[in-house]
């Protein structure tokens, strides 16, 4: 109580403070502002603290909101999130589906003012699977020519099969058939640099200040714990179609705060809808609410580097079968989203989400089975499992860490110590992997295929949290990655997450929504599965 109390007096003081500062950085942008009219400030809720905005090495959806609008990559999403031109006004694939011809636009400039050219793109790509560069997608292109030898240090990254014949040409080679190609190129990691910033300054070359962009805006600061703004890029390509002029991105991780923010009208925009708050939000601020589909899943990741979690399916699959998530999802998250027994989530353009034979028995059988696996595993009342949860302090994910706690107390007996930690205090104990047990996280796809979530899971891809490594399942993805008949791809996937459910390196708990709080004089705003928005695409009505 106490504890929510001080959340609540800081939040009330952070508004107070804010609204100040905006008030300061609106008039500091007015005075800077030589177009001659009054300035657009759009001010986008936007989550927890980033960690990098280095394109290759950013990993969290705080941090590819941002690249979103101060990069663009070869290709883009549409308001329906399917790939549609970016820096390429067009491109072309080869009959056998192999080879890739990306054309650029003859206007391409850099927030300098230097020329784009292919060569950008190309360096990028290389960059992103080059193992020096440690980024935790560098697997996202394993269908490149080469790259999962560049990935292994078996090739140099200029071996990569991506190259530019001439300054407005970028040609990409593949492995084997990939007709999703498109929808990764406008995933952030693949985004240009700006080479002789990179080499100047190395890894500073991506801060405030530093940063020379190729898309719609260019960062101009960074407040560590409160916003980062970023400006109009005049050297766009299409600046003439934007009509904001900065953008202040709010780190607001506190849901609660964040309404508070969004109601004093510090926010046009909120990063999501706190759940406490939902059915007031929804009788109050109904026609602000926005929800729709995402192909995300929020889950627990078991640390399976060590015990007890470590070559112990057993008692992985007891813990997750006691999970109810159809009253988690009523009753503690209550925002529209779907319990989640499968990992690829439903809504996946030409899959079918799979789930394990247990999902479908009533509650009590599956208590009881799962009550027989712990019991296989070593633990029973007089000797039960002492485990930890670590969440990012979040409300919802503190009320859903209780809600699980107490089931696992009710129907097995496990005693288990919450711990909420800072976002980025939990990614560095998730990559230490001595001190997790059990974490919360999330997976957003990030093309509209079910590969993505496929490769999380991978033995060798830089982002697999949990360590799973299953060579079978490995051998599955690489199967599904050669083949060029699109049934037998699908089939293969298909196979790859049964086979991983029966292993359950995680706990899939339930399928997101999109949740925002969007004003009525913010217009372009489209739902999508992908929940991307850029923000150049929006037009902020006076108000």
């Amino acid at each position: 109580m106490k504890q929510r109390f001080r959340v609540l007096v800081l939040a009330a003081i952070t508004v107070a403070v804010t609204l100040t500062g905006a008030c300061q950085r609106k008039q500091s942008t007015s005075e800077s502002n030589s177009s001659g009219h009054e300035p657009v400030v759009f001010n986008r809720g936007n989550g927890h603290e980033p960690e990098s905005l280095d394109p290759q090495r950013a990993r969290t959806d705080a941090e590819l909101t941002i690249l979103r609008d101060v990069y663009e990559g070869l290709t883009a999403l549409d308001a329906d999130a399917k790939p549609a031109p970016g820096a390429a006004r067009e491109w072309s694939v080869s009959p056998d589906g192999r080879q890739y011809t990306f054309q650029l636009r003859d206007d391409l400039r850099w927030s300098n003012g230097d020329p784009v050219v292919a060569a950008d793109f190309v360096h990028a790509l290389r960059r992103l699977v080059d193992p020096a560069t440690a980024s935790p997608y560098g697997q996202i292109l394993d269908v490149i020519e080469n790259a999962p030898d560049i990935a292994a240090g078996r090739k140099p990254p200029d071996a990569l099969g991506v190259t530019a014949p001439d300054d407005r040409t970028v040609v990409m080679r593949l492995s084997a058939p990939a007709p999703y190609v498109p929808g990764v190129l406008a995933h952030p990691s693949t985004y240009p640099v700006h080479r002789p910033t990179l080499e100047r300054l190395g890894r500073e070359f991506a801060r405030p200040g530093n940063a020379v962009s190729n898309g719609a805006f260019v960062l101009k600061e960074w407040i560590v714990g409160s916003h980062i703004v970023a400006n109009r890029n005049p050297h766009y390509w299409n600046n003439a179609a934007n009509q904001i002029d900065t953008i202040n991105y709010l780190q607001i991780p506190d849901q609660g705060a964040e309404l508070l923010r969004y109601r004093a009208g510090e926010l046009d925009v909120t990063y999501t809808v706190a759940p406490a708050q939902f059915k007031w939000i929804r009788a109050n601020l109904g026609a602000d609410l926005r929800i729709s589909p995402q192909l995300s899943t929020y889950y627990y990741g078991y640390n399976l580097y060590r015990a007890p979690f470590k070559d112990n399916t057993k008692l992985r699959l007891a813990l997750s079968m006691v999970i109810d998530r159809e009253r988690l999802t009523e009753s503690v998250t209550g925002r529209g989203e779907l319990p989640a027994y499968g990992w690829v989530p439903i809504g996946v353009a030409d899959y079918e989400s799979q789930k394990p034979d247990w999902a479908s028995l009533p509650f009590e059988q599956r208590l009881a089975r799962a009550r027989e696996l712990y019991a296989a595993a070593g633990y029973s009342a007089a000797h039960p499992l002492h485990t930890q949860i670590r969440y990012n302090i979040d409300e919802s994910h503190t009320r859903i860490a209780v809600a699980i706690a107490s089931m696992w107390k009710e129907y097995l007996g496990v005693e288990t110590e919450l711990l909420g930690e800072e976002f980025k205090v939990l990614l560095q104990n998730i990559d230490r992997h001595d001190v997790t047990q059990v974490f919360r996280s999330s997976w957003i796809g990030d093309y509209n295929d079910a590969y993505t979530f496929a490769q999380y899971l991978k033995s060798d891809f830089g982002i697999n949290l949990p360590g799973y490594r299953n060579p079978q399942y490995d051998a599955l993805l690489a199967r599904a990655a050669s083949e060029v008949d699109h049934a037998q791809r699908r089939a293969a996937l298909e196979e790859a997450e049964r086979l991983m459910l029966v292993d359950q390196p995680v706990i899939p708990i339930y399928y997101y929504v999109n949740k925002h709080l969007v004003k009525p004089y913010v217009e372009g705003w489209h739902n999508n599965v992908m929940n991307v928005q850029y923000s150049k695409n929006l037009v902020l009505r006076k108000h």
